[in-house]
């Protein structure tokens, strides 16, 4: 099924549904995530960063930051591990800091199931096959999230997400909301061995890591 006209019209409805009442019940929780996040790192309190959607066009992706400012400027193997932060290191292990991304979701940037929002850098690098992850809405969580999440090849991870374009459906967007409770819950596939989260796509190791 393809995500245009009424079918689209019903996974925006959804998203706008869902997110809009997360957004409401969880604010005291992301209030006390920013003061804990101000009170250990200071300003600011969200991560901003570029990501394609859907199209390969360009919006900003938001999350709770989770890592001190790099004191060359530019993140890498060394020291992504490092900037971390303790208030950091559990807001990813309980994915808590992927709350912010619910604003994309209400503005329409992102849909709560799709292929997650990679760097600007990779859209050279895929190939066709691969591309096609960039025919839907990109998404909180995602096919390639309840079969491995960043613990997962990247190989592994594009064909899951391309899998999900072809067959995409309100039922099957059900069925991954339901099937990601437990992976966060048990903290599973958080990141690669040896990787504060996965290495960079398309560069030989050792690389600036990429931040999901």
């Amino acid at each position: 099924m393809r995500q245009s006209g009424p079918a689209l019209a019903v996974k925006r409805s959804i998203d706008l549904v869902l997110a809009g009442s997360a957004l409401v019940i969880l604010s005291p929780v992301m209030t006390l995530i920013a003061l804990a996040i101000l009170a250990t790192m200071g300003r600011p309190v969200l991560f901003a960063q570029p990501r394609p959607g859907r199209g390969g066009r360009i919006f900003t992706m938001f999350k709770f930051r989770t890592m001190r400012p790099s004191s060359r400027g530019t993140a890498d193997v060394a020291t992504d591990g490092m900037r971390i932060t303790r208030v950091g290191r559990f807001l990813r292990a309980t994915s808590l800091d992927e709350l912010p991304e619910l604003f994309n979701v209400f503005q329409g940037s992102m849909s709560l199931v799709g292929p997650r929002p990679l760097l600007v850098a990779y859209l050279d690098r895929y190939s066709p096959e691969q591309r096609r992850r960039h025919d839907v809405l990109p998404g909180i969580t995602g096919w390639a999230q309840i079969n491995g999440r960043n613990a997962t090849t990247w190989e592994d991870r594009f064909r899951h997400d391309v899998w999900y374009v072809d067959h995409w459906s309100p039922l099957l967007d059900l069925r991954i909301l339901l099937r990601t409770v437990a992976p966060v819950l048990a903290r599973r596939g958080i990141s690669r061995e040896g990787h504060a989260t996965m290495p960079e796509f398309g560069v030989p190791s050792p690389t600036p890591e990429h931040r999901d």
